[in-house]
């Protein structure tokens, strides 16, 4: 992608910069030194409708869960509601992180109800709200399965994940200092019990699963499975990427799991990454709650206070957490109660399972809950990909995971409509019915055309100084 590529929009209309649309040179009255200054700066001089209609159409060139259905697999791109919003931006929202306990008894009494419904939901009996994501979540339960095998004086050198989990599982476990034992799945997508039976041992610190899984299979053999790790003397893990298929109507605390943490962005409808602040609480069992970051929030004649876990990890973020996207999902989940969970996961498996029925692709797994993985055969699945966008519809995940052949891991979330759905499986048909030679130019539609991604990602250009600079040679 060139620098005139990167600022089109779909139209083909051209959006300057701002300092491309009109600039003013200011001089520079400072009291800094004078090495630390310059004489004058030149910076965009826009009226304020300029600048609305600058950013809105900036805005139409781009696409978001706002825009249409996001259907990547594993990731979870579901609709964040307003009202979410609403409540973060209250005035008594607000709160400043040094302030005493006693002065914010309304904001503990939240972030303890929190702690409380989590613990419900995944059948824990203990949460910590601290960590600032999904791969934090998992590296702070990692930290907490080591913190407990020290305690006991049991030295264990290896996590066990399967070849289909997600790459924050490996990473987090080779950061808490462990030997990662990668296995293989069974010809049914599932965990390889054989395979499973071979690599648990004295050494195993912890499993790490999903489940369901990467492919939306729910793990059948669980209990089987638990019992396996804990016979070993290891614990069992639960990455709560795919809880929202199981809300209300499962615990992975009932199947045996020890530790999980929680993807509030994927199931409580907090907002989604893009280098901004997350949530990723992790719950474990009565067992290792002693080791759970601090401080933790518990009830206290009549009110509330913090305290540390007697052998707690220690911090492993500022304050409680990030206060607001905690608050974001305490919101969600008590506008939605039981039933409105219950109601969620069962919409959530009704759409992957309704929009998988309606591709003309080969499906291999089944049954499947929240998402699932067809594959585009002897096809380029990324080409498909770049055809699906030219229908106003942004394409699953692909390539992905790697035992499903061309991959595309397609999860619609529970937030569709069956129009919606009929749109974004018309849009899989068209091209897996088109010819290659149809595909060769797409996306023609969209704002950025064919993107060099591995070039981006070796090379990245982090500025539009970069741009200029490259526009220049």
């Amino acid at each position: 992608m060139n620098y005139d590529q990167a600022r089109y929009s779909e139209d083909g209309t051209y959006e300057p910069l701002l300092s491309e649309k009109d600039e003013t040179t200011v001089e520079v009255d400072s009291s800094l030194p004078d090495d630390l200054t310059r004489d004058e700066v030149t910076l965009p001089s826009l009226s304020e409708p300029e600048l609305a209609r600058h950013y809105t159409r900036l805005s139409q060139m781009n696409y978001g869960v706002e825009t249409g259905p996001y259907p990547l697999g594993s990731c979870t791109m579901k609709y964040n509601p307003s009202f979410t919003e609403d409540v973060a931006a209250l005035s008594d929202a607000g709160v400043h992180p040094d302030r005493s306990p006693e002065s914010v008894q309304g904001t503990l009494a939240v972030l303890h109800g929190l702690q409380e419904y989590l613990a419900e939901i995944g059948g824990m009996d203990a949460v910590t709200l601290q960590p600032p994501a999904g791969a934090a979540g998992e590296f702070t339960g990692i930290l907490v399965a080591r913190a407990y095998h020290e305690a006991n004086d049991d030295d264990r050198s290896e996590v066990i994940i399967p070849a289909s989990a997600h790459g924050t599982n490996f990473a987090s476990a080779a950061m808490a200092g462990y030997d990662v034992v990668e296995i293989s799945s069974a010809e049914d997508g599932r965990v390889d019990l054989d395979a499973l039976d071979a690599a648990v041992g004295d050494d195993t610190a912890a499993l790490m699963l999903t489940n369901p899984n990467t492919v939306g299979l729910f793990e059948r053999d669980i209990v089987e499975i638990a019992d396996m790790v804990h016979d070993a003397g290891g614990l069992l893990y639960y990455d709560g990427a795919n809880l929202n298929a199981l809300l209300g109507r499962a615990r992975p605390g009932d199947m045996g799991f020890d530790i999980m943490h929680y993807n509030v962005h994927k199931t409580f409808a907090t907002p989604h990454g893009g280098g901004g602040p997350g949530a990723g609480p992790v719950g474990v069992v009565s067992e290792l709650a002693e080791f759970l970051p601090r401080p933790q929030v518990r009830g206290s004649n009549g009110g509330y206070e913090l305290f540390a876990p007697e052998r707690s990890i220690g911090k492993v973020h500022g304050s409680m957490g990030n206060w607001l996207v905690l608050l974001k999902a305490y919101a969600y989940i008590s506008r939605l109660g039981d039933d409105g969970l219950r109601d969620a996961s069962a919409k959530a498996v009704l759409n992957a399972n309704y929009l998988a029925s309606r591709i003309d692709l080969e499906v291999p797994y089944g049954p499947f809950h929240h998402e699932f993985a067809a594959t585009a055969g002897d096809r380029d699945a990324i080409e498909l990909a770049r055809g699906m966008l030219d229908h106003g519809v942004h394409p699953p995940t692909t390539k992905w995971p790697e035992f499903v052949p061309e991959a595309m891991l397609t999860e619609p979330t529970e937030i569709e409509s069956k129009s919606s759905l009929d749109d974004l499986a018309a849009a899989f048909n068209s091209v897996a019915s088109a010819d290659d030679e149809a595909l060769a130019d797409a996306p023609t539609r969209t704002t950025a055309r064919r993107i060099d991604q591995v070039g981006a990602a070796r090379n990245p250009r982090l500025s539009w100084h970069a741009l200029d600079d490259d526009a220049d040679e």
